[in-house]
């Protein structure tokens, strides 16, 4: 990353570790088959004290935001879209320069990419939610069903008022809740790891929904659809988020 190179557009995306990216092959294969002066590159920082500093020596044109980094970069940016304000967490920085002043807008498109995907799937008798973890990710989807009516309880290791611990989760639980949302990044790393419910309760009537998605099944949406149930992965999510993101990093 060098700020002689002004004339290429640079992109990039935080989060640490950064081990696989796809934002980066995403945006790049655009970048080359579009023929836009671009490239995109992986900002692993394992701090976010380090944030001021990254984007005060390169001159970034856009900005992505991962895991852990999606609430705790809040306090560094400039403002906030409302959507991002009500969600609490941002997965795109908007850079703008006037007078040679920079100024940064954070943005969630998760939700946006998200609401795009599920909405498609769901059927009548999807009426209740679980959502697995606590996460930014998980604020992100939280708006989205509050957006849409569909009552939902949060699930973590451990407890809180009004929200599940693992061990808590019933047959009774798992039954009532018809669409099940993994929004940690279990099944990613380890690969063979899964969230700890009871999915011998899992039926047809199930909705698995992963934001994980690579691999593209993971052990949570295998054993639900051992059970019979519907599973998503989280493949179509990101690409709505990213079409969403070019088109706030290409605002007028």
């Amino acid at each position: 990353m060098n700020k002689s190179l002004i004339h290429t557009k640079l992109f990039g995306i935080i989060g640490y570790p950064l081990t696989s990216s796809f934002s980066r092959n995403h945006f790049n294969e655009k970048f080359e088959k579009e023929n836009i002066d671009a490239r995109y590159d992986l900002c692993p920082i394992e701090n976010i004290d380090l944030f001021p500093k990254l984007i005060a020596d390169n001159e970034f044109s856009g900005m992505n935001v991962t895991i852990p980094y999606k609430q705790a970069v809040i306090k560094y940016l400039g403002s906030l879209d409302e959507t991002a304000r009500e969600i609490g967490a941002v997965n795109v920085i908007q850079f703008r320069r006037q007078h040679g002043e920079q100024t940064t807008k954070g943005y969630n498109t998760d939700a946006i990419g998200f609401e795009k995907s599920l909405l498609p799937l769901l059927k009548a008798h999807h009426t209740r939610a679980l959502v697995l973890g606590t996460g930014g990710a998980s604020k992100a989807v939280s708006y989205i069903l509050r957006k849409n009516n569909i009552p939902y309880t949060l699930v973590s290791r451990t407890k809180a008022e009004g929200q599940y611990s693992y061990k808590e989760l019933t047959q009774e639980i798992i039954e009532a809740n018809t669409l099940i949302i993994n929004t940690t990044p279990l099944g990613m790393y380890p690969p063979e790891s899964c969230p700890d419910i009871p999915y011998q309760y899992i039926s047809s009537e199930h909705l698995l929904y992963d934001l994980v998605y690579n691999p593209a099944k993971t052990v949570f949406l295998a054993k639900g659809e051992e059970r019979g149930a519907s599973i998503k992965n989280g493949l179509d999510m990101l690409y709505g988020q990213a079409q969403a993101a070019w088109e706030i990093w290409n605002e007028n």
